[in-house]
């Protein structure tokens, strides 16, 4: 299936496996080719619904009308580009809604590994003020036996946040991803600093020049750490990939404030479309 994303181009990080075999679990998510597309089909709210990952802006009339038919006759399509919307309002009685929060935030990783220019200086002082810290600091590619410590550390990142059942799922998603790391061929980075993991992230690639950062942890007591994990993992990244996929900011403000704040390249909008 994720061979049908990478052809297709579409850097949206619901398409990415990892991701979709994650959330299985909440969105009971099913998953076929039809008429050249990959469809998702899900469950959100109690209700059924649909993404479909096409190479064409101009989504397959023959498979909206099969989606119309499995759906009863009210289809809601999620995570669809502004480019996609002209064909299917020319075709069918449509509702677009912008989805703000679930926009995604995609950079250069030249950028997030360089953080070149004035823009970018902030978060060059925060790496020159880690790097004065712990100047003995490690980076280290995650591999399952420091899984462990990335338990513990989301432990502590989780210990002054109210249980919320976003984080009860967030760790439903790392131990599915963790159990499937090799299958999935996940790649993480890790960041040591006094002999003990303080940072660490993992994904994996969306399309063939895309990679989808899935998670992200940082001790907050430390000042930098989550600017070092940013910089450092971009650094390893394999040069194949040309952006990086931060995903959404959940409309959450302080997460939007830091994603706008590294300057995304690209900021890829998406729209829930109802179809009756």
């Amino acid at each position: 299936m994720q061979a049908a994303v990478f052809q297709a181009g579409r850097r949206n990080s619901n398409y990415t496996f990892a991701n979709i075999l994650g959330w299985q679990f909440l969105y009971k998510t099913e998953v076929c080719l039809l008429r050249d597309a990959m469809v998702l089909r899900f469950i959100l709210r109690g209700k059924r619904a649909y993404m479909v990952c096409t190479a064409e802006d101009d989504v397959p009339e023959e498979l909206v009308r099969a989606l119309l038919a499995d759906s009863g006759g009210k289809l809601t399509i999620y995570g669809l580009e502004d480019a996609q919307l002209p064909f299917l309002t020319s075709r069918f009685p449509v509702t677009a809604k912008p989805l703000r929060d679930q926009l995604d935030y995609i950079y250069r990783r030249s950028d997030l590994a360089v953080l070149p220019g004035g823009h970018l200086q902030a978060k060059r002082n925060h790496i020159h003020r880690f790097r004065a810290g712990y100047p003995d600091f490690e980076y280290r590619p995650l591999t399952p036996d420091l899984f462990d410590e990335c338990r513990q550390l989301t432990a502590m990142w989780q210990e002054k946040k109210e249980v919320k059942d976003s984080l009860i799922g967030e760790r439903h998603v790392m131990e599915t991803l963790f159990s499937n790391w090799d299958t999935l061929s996940m790649e993480g980075g890790s960041i040591y600093a006094d002999g003990r993991m303080v940072a660490f992230c993992f994904g994996a690639a969306v399309t063939r020049d895309t990679f989808d950062v899935i998670a992200e942890k940082a001790d907050r007591n430390i000042e930098g750490a989550y600017a070092i994990i940013n910089q450092q993992f971009a650094s390893h990244l394999p040069e194949q990939y040309t952006y990086v996929n931060r995903e959404e900011d959940m409309d959450i403000p302080g997460l939007r404030k830091a994603k706008l704040s590294y300057h995304p390249e690209i900021l890829l909008s998406f729209n829930a479309v109802h179809i009756a």
